[in-house]
């Protein structure tokens, strides 16, 4: 059958793992940190806008095991705010285990703090990553297909650099050592991405507050109704506001809206979305006079830089001229969000278990939600000049597309009749044929 080799424990990592696995393939999934999900343990948002279509399409085409996980760890749903709607907030502290233990369940082998660090390449091939476990020299884990769901953030250096200093955000790379894409070890193009500044990357478009710094009434609000928006006062109002909705990686939340106030958000902790806020800043206001951002997030000064660059890839994810290397997530393309993680890594992992059966990769095809997704968001060469959009299923120009085309719904009947027409029913199921 093979043996397939997915670097990265986010979102996506675990969607390609999952997928082949469930299938039959032995699977082993590497990740640098001590914890899976990654940016997903700081972002909480699912099924807003697209996305919640793109969810219906993974359940109808045999692939929503993790979005149960989400739907099941929400706290709040059908939430409505600036620009979004129906969306749902899953508990950040309580959805890990739960994936960990679907992997679990199909066998999938889990390398914590383990870092793939270079590849063997022989001709079109990758026989194998050679990965460190902590300060141990490297060894080779060879595979027969592979998947590059490393992300974007980091090195530290593309922080100090193109941000305001390493935040020792949620990736930790000081601890556990800095993100190596795969594909780059493996000579696959990386092209840069620049904003408009001209600086390489976006900042990540959220930080968190620990919830007991907040004021007890503050704190029992959010928790009640899931969200607050609260209006920044003229003093804080600056030019800087404007730099904000620049910086965002994630485009949807750059309306003047997110400008002029505070969102937050409740995904277990206090989710603010807004890159970073000066502490004495976010101290002047009501409420939040002992506020004070979650360890290890460094949402006072900085957050992590992604998206400085971007791997040519074709529409069933293959990396060419590699002939079983897969990307998934960040990798993929530019794609933000854990729903859009998730297609990217279904479809990664599916496919690497079609090569193991000796059958052609498969792209989805447009007119699904999650094939628009693949197909409007690999490289094309206006994506690298200055101000490039990072798109997502709930915001931005992909976000107009889907609307434009008649593809968003909320109607699990519509979804399914427009797929059944694709013939994409059950594509990923677990039948092992």
């Amino acid at each position: 059958m093979g043996k397939l080799i997915v670097v990265g424990g986010g979102w996506a990592g675990c969607a390609a793992a999952l997928a082949a696995a469930r299938k039959g393939l032995k699977v082993t999934l590497v990740e640098r940190t001590d914890r899976l999900l990654a940016s997903g343990l700081v972002g909480g948002i699912m099924r807003n806008n697209g996305r919640f279509t793109a969810a219906e399409e993974l359940k109808l085409m045999g692939a929503g095991e993790l979005i149960e996980v989400t739907d099941a760890a929400a706290r709040h749903t059908g939430l409505d705010f600036p620009g979004h709607r129906h969306a749902s907030l899953y508990d950040v502290e309580k959805v890990e285990l739960p994936v960990e233990q679907l992997l679990r369940r199909y066998g999938v082998r889990l390398l914590r703090q383990c870092r793939a660090v270079d590849a063997v390449i022989c001709g079109n091939r990758v026989e194998a990553v050679a990965i460190a476990a902590k300060r141990e020299q490297p060894e080779l884990l060879k595979g027969d297909f592979f998947v590059d769901a490393t992300g974007t953030a980091g090195p530290p250096g593309n922080c100090r650099r193109y941000g305001n200093g390493c935040a020792m955000c949620i990736y930790r790379c000081p601890t556990f050592g800095p993100r190596v894409s795969l594909a780059v070890k493996a000579g696959a193009a990386e092209r840069k991405i620049l904003r408009r500044s001209g600086d390489p990357g976006y900042f990540s478009g959220s930080c968190e507050i620990e919830p007991g710094s907040l004021d007890e009434r503050l704190l029992a609000e959010v928790r009640e109704k899931g969200l607050i928006v609260i209006p920044l006062p003229l003093e804080i109002l600056s030019a800087q506001n404007e730099l904000m909705l620049q910086i965002k990686a994630c485009r949807q939340y750059s309306s003047e809206t997110y400008a002029h106030n505070l969102i937050l958000l409740d995904t277990g902790a206090i989710k603010m979305m807004v890159p970073y806020l000066p502490l004495p800043v976010l101290r002047r206001l009501e409420g939040f006079e002992r506020a004070i951002f979650r360890d290890p997030l460094g949402g006072s000064r900085g957050n992590s830089i992604r998206f400085s660059g971007i791997i040519e890839r074709d529409r069933r994810l293959l990396v060419p001229p590699l002939e079983n290397l897969f990307v998934a997530g960040e990798r993929a393309g530019l794609n933000l969000g854990h729903t859009e993680a998730i297609v990217t890594g279904t479809l990664a992992g599916y496919n690497a278990w079609r090569l193991s059966r000796g059958r052609e990769p498969v792209a989805l095809p447009e007119g699904s939600v999650c094939g628009e997704l693949i197909a409007f968001t690999g490289f094309r060469e206006d994506s690298a000049g200055p101000g490039g959009a990072v798109h997502s299923l709930s915001g931005g120009p992909l976000w107009e597309h889907l609307q434009e085309r008649n593809l968003y719904s909320t109607d699990p009947g519509t979804i399914a009749r427009r797929l059944g027409k694709l013939g994409l029913l059950r594509i990923f199921a677990d039948e092992r044929v």
